[in-house]
């Protein structure tokens, strides 16, 4: 009985009650009017034939006489057909014709019967004693009694036959819709109790469960493909913000003992305007590092949680590539490097110019940073390309480059290579990178240059962008 009401609170089986219903309702309203409209045609056919009749037995009586009628209706009477004759005298007895009994009151008046009778024929095999007929009763000048009918037992057993079928239908009918309701309504709450179980693993915070898929493609699947993602996703956040607090209790907790340590010793260093103002510096330093690591941090978290509108629009990538280029080949100059620059003349994309422009200024910045050498000169390449579908943006050096073994750690935040601890930095400019990419529904690649490092930003056109965001 749960079940059933299970089933029964299913929107899907609801309304196949309802299309039911209406469907029977239509039926019978239908089977009514067809039945009715024979029926009538029918009886206006039979009271055509009657009338005729009359007047056939009209002129046969202006012809013959009395005698003559009698004799034509007792002659027409024991012909085998749906016609009823009956002559009576004055006084009612029957003098000839092929009817035995009447209803009662049915000679009385004049005219065609306003309804059908019932009589009981003469010589009667048909196994039923009644049968029922519509018929015209006239009088003649001497009081005798003539009716002319037609025996409508037929129409009855037509209707009665319609109506059995009509039943019959409606029964086979319900019978299929209940085991159709049974069949369906089983395996959708069936899928159901899968999507629940799974639902409640979730809630427990399993975040790796997933809703099942059967691969029929049907309404559940797209729902469940849907759910998915979105678990995906919020997976994905969770893991972030996890590693996110983990890494600020453990990365960020030795440059504010530092600071603390600064502090402790300027005050209990003897009063020097020269060494406090050196220790002022160095902890305004150690501040402004904690700031700018906070802020990589909030812009991480807003790219990837979508709190801010990425609006995505068609830009030229080759004149952002130049106005970056630009902008650091000074410094590149300064760290003894060659910045150059490979692309064409324009190559318009849809993405965000913001984002864009930010996570090529950081791989630009890792580069000078990180791949440089005092002893040699050290050439660092930014690359814009595009075919088959997508775009891509790498840099390329000719450095130490990264081992194969680290290449995935070095995306997540805060980590760092043990060579590169001691240069000033927070470890999150790459997992930036990689969160620009995922926004833009593209993905972050670290590839050998031979020898060096190539880091590549691949994005698909915007036809092809299935997790990117739309355009705010």
């Amino acid at each position: 009985m749960g079940r059933f009401r299970s089933l029964m609170r299913m929107t899907a089986v609801r309304l196949s009650a309802v299309y039911f219903l209406l469907f029977a309702i239509c039926a019978v309203v239908l089977v009514v009017y067809v039945t009715a409209t024979a029926s009538t045609i029918v009886e206006d056919q039979s009271r055509r034939a009657i009338s005729e009749e009359l007047s056939d037995l009209a002129q046969v009586y202006q012809q013959s006489g009395i005698v003559g009628l009698v004799r034509t209706i007792d002659r027409r009477s024991r012909q085998p057909g749906a016609s009823l004759y009956l002559v009576t005298d004055p006084v009612g007895r029957i003098i000839a014709g092929n009817v035995e009994s009447l209803q009662a009151g049915v000679l009385d008046d004049q005219g065609p019967t306003p309804d059908a009778f019932s009589y009981e024929r003469y010589a009667d095999d048909t196994g039923r004693r009644y049968h029922l007929a519509i018929a015209e009763v006239v009088s003649l000048p001497n009081g005798m009694r003539i009716l002319v009918g037609r025996d409508q037992s037929e129409q009855v057993r037509f209707r009665g036959v319609v109506q059995s079928a009509l039943i019959l239908a409606l029964a086979l009918m319900g019978v299929a819709a209940l085991i159709a309701w049974f069949v369906v309504g089983r395996s959708a709450l069936k899928r159901l109790d899968g999507v629940t179980a799974s639902s409640a693993r979730i809630l427990s915070g399993d975040l790796s469960e997933r809703l099942p898929v059967t691969g029929a493609g049907d309404e559940f699947d797209r729902l469940s493909d849907n759910l998915n993602t979105l678990l995906a996703r919020v997976s994905l956040l969770q893991e972030g913000l996890q590693q996110v607090s983990d890494n600020i209790a453990h990365d960020l907790r030795t440059p504010l003992t530092r600071l603390r340590t600064r502090a402790e010793g300027a005050l209990a260093a003897p009063p020097d305007v020269g060494e406090a103002r050196e220790a002022m510096e160095q902890m305004i330093a150690e501040c402004d590092q904690m700031i700018r690591t906070f802020d990589a941090l909030l812009m991480i978290s807003r790219v990837e949680a979508g709190s801010d509108q990425v609006i995505k629009s068609p830009i030229d990538l080759a004149a952002i590539a130049a106005d970056v280029v630009d902008l650091y080949e000074p410094l590149a100059e300064d760290a003894n490097a060659e910045l150059l620059l490979d692309a064409p003349s324009s190559l318009t994309v849809v993405a965000s110019r913001e984002l864009i422009a930010q996570a090529l200024s950081n791989l630009v910045d890792n580069a000078l940073k990180y791949a440089t050498d005092p002893e040699r000169k050290i050439r660092i390449r930014v690359t814009l390309s595009e075919g088959d579908g997508a775009w891509s943006l790498a840099v390329s050096d000719d450095g130490p480059g990264i081992p194969r073994e680290k290449r995935e750690r070095v995306l997540e935040r805060f980590y760092r290579l043990d060579q590169s601890r001691s240069m000033p930095g927070s470890g999150l400019g790459l997992s930036l990178v990689q969160a620009i990419a995922r926004v833009h529904g593209g993905r972050l690649v670290l590839d050998d240059a031979g020898p060096g490092l190539t880091v590549r930003l691949d994005v698909p056109t915007e036809e092809r962008q299935g997790s990117g965001r739309g355009d705010g």
